[in-house]
């Protein structure tokens, strides 16, 4: 139990849509809804949207945080570590900490889900780094590229 009051607390957050920093890259918006700054550290939230052909990350795993997929609108193909398969609205993938997952969209219409990591590790700063990354169009060797996943609690298989 981590609340032992009795009459409870006023304590919400509410965060409307203009406070809600949207990283845009050519092929992906993605909205952080709810940081670990916003949640005191218990889970991120964001919206994740894919344009048509958006593709995604390779196989991966992370050892610190689990990570869950919520399907919005769209087909969305999500690797449960075995096998891949084509989800639609409504449709949910848990991964829990050290599981093997990817996602993609290869559809040719857009797709959006919804991505929420527990605890909040603050993953909005891989997304910006990487952003960072491909827009200087530095190359990485392997070393680096290594220690940058690493960095981000981030392990391809």
């Amino acid at each position: 139990m981590s609340y032992v009051g009795d009459s409870g607390k006023i304590n919400a957050t509410y965060r409307p849509i203009g406070a809600v920093e949207t990283l845009v890259r050519p092929t992906v918006t993605n909205a952080f809804v709810a940081t670990g700054s916003v949640t005191n550290g218990q889970f991120g939230l964001f919206q994740y949207n894919m344009a048509p052909r958006a593709g995604g990350p390779e196989a991966h795993f992370h050892k610190t945080f689990s990570e869950s997929f919520y399907i919005v609108e769209g087909t969305v193909r999500l690797f449960d570590g075995e096998h891949w398969v084509d989800t639609s609205a409504g449709d949910f993938l848990y991964v829990p900490e050290g599981g093997i997952h990817a996602f993609r969209n290869e559809s040719d219409a857009p797709a959006s889900m919804l991505i929420l990591f527990a605890p909040a590790p603050p993953r909005e700063n891989y997304f910006r780094e990487l952003a960072e990354l491909i827009d200087s169009k530095r190359q990485l060797t392997a070393e680096e590229r290594a220690e940058f996943l690493a960095k981000h609690d981030q392990y391809m298989v």
